[in-house]
């Protein structure tokens, strides 16, 4: 029998950081999360986060999250009927910003639930296999010495691919980050990520500076809804661009497909509409034959790699590690997901207990 969904138990907790992650507009030291718990009949729990970004967004989420319950409550847990359920009570809300999260987090603790109700790791319930992935780590912005002192500390850990953030006053200040790196850490591949700060014009004079310095990818040079102005900047320079993380759906990805904006695509499954979103985005990404690699999440992004035929680059990027009873971890750059049934998030409660925040 199939197990039905009986409620939704919604936290919040405020985690502390492993490093700062800096960008431009704010520097994160902690993780303010949600935390979804989705129970069933079965005795079998789902369970899922969302990084919350600010923390004036964590209660919107949190309220909004639990006044899912009454529309899912009694539901067969069926993940595909859920998300077309969520989408549908959306509708003319539209399906972005919070609605967008709040849908994708109820998404990956249905999944989870149901992995674990089948005795698998979720990539093996998909149909893929449990596999070793290439990773790479994430600094902030900081300046030449630190950044580079971050790439060797990143460097002694194993890794040997790193992104950067850049959008410093000028080019000369991108290059000196980039030019410290490789005098530290000699042979460190890079990606560098703009986080969209930079002007049409602007992003191609970088752009062309950074043309011999052999990047993986420019990620978002341009505000994510540019499409015509990536187009323009993927047509003439040699270096990938990167988007991807702040598509809301498949339809968004459908876009900057059509609008050849992009060289390879990245995917934030706190936002694209879980496993679910996710499934349709790599579904297209293969058809068009572009890598595709993770933002943020890594545990259950490990698994969404697996059945990813294009997959890429994983990112380790540690935002609810000290409340995980066990967190993944990267080995010379290379993670393997959990072998472990669901999708690789369990609560350590103790620590639960020790950062969460009532709301």
């Amino acid at each position: 029998m199939t197990p039905k969904i009986t409620g939704l138990r919604v936290r919040a907790a405020v985690v502390p950081r492993p490093r700062p992650l800096i960008f431009h507009t704010a520097k994160f030291t902690r993780s303010p999360l949600l935390l979804l718990d989705l129970e069933t009949d079965a005795g079998v729990t789902g369970c899922a986060y969302l990084f919350c970004y600010h923390d004036e967004a964590v209660a919107p989420l949190v309220s909004m999250t639990r006044n899912m319950e009454p529309l899912l409550k009694g539901m067969e847990l069926a993940p595909l009927a859920i998300n077309h359920k969520i989408w549908s009570s959306f509708r003319y809300l539209g399906m972005q910003g919070i609605a967008a999260m709040v849908l994708s987090v109820i998404d990956m603790a249905a999944w989870d639930a149901l992995a674990k109700s089948a005795g698998l790791p979720l990539a093996r319930l998909l149909g893929g296999a449990v596999k070793p992935l290439a990773t790479y780590d994430s600094t902030g912005l900081g300046g030449p010495e630190s950044v580079a002192r971050e790439a060797r500390e990143l460097a002694d850990a194993g890794f040997g691919t790193i992104k950067i953030k850049l959008g410093y006053a000028s080019i000369d200040d991108d290059l000196a980050v980039i030019r410290a790196i490789g005098a530290e850490v000699p042979g460190m591949k890079l990606m560098v990520d703009y986080n969209m700060r930079l002007s049409n014009v602007e992003a191609a004079v970088r752009m062309a500076a950074l043309e011999p310095e052999g990047l993986l990818w420019i990620e978002e040079p341009l505000d994510s809804g540019d499409l015509d102005g990536h187009a323009i900047l993927a047509r003439d320079f040699r270096t990938p661009i990167q988007m991807g993380e702040n598509w809301w759906n498949v339809q968004d990805m459908a876009r900057a497909v059509k609008a050849q904006a992009t060289d390879c695509v990245m995917l934030d499954i706190g936002r694209i509409g879980g496993v679910t979103g996710w499934l349709q985005c790599a579904a297209l990404a293969e058809a068009h034959g572009l890598p595709l690699s993770s933002h943020f999440f890594p545990e259950i992004s490990a698994q969404m790699m697996c059945v990813t035929p294009t997959a890429h680059w994983l990112e380790f990027l540690e935002w609810a590690s000290p409340i995980l009873t066990e967190p993944v971890s990267a080995t010379k750059g290379v993670l393997v997901p959990s072998s472990k049934p669901g999708s690789g998030a369990e609560w350590d409660e103790a620590a639960v207990a020790r950062y969460e925040i009532a709301i």
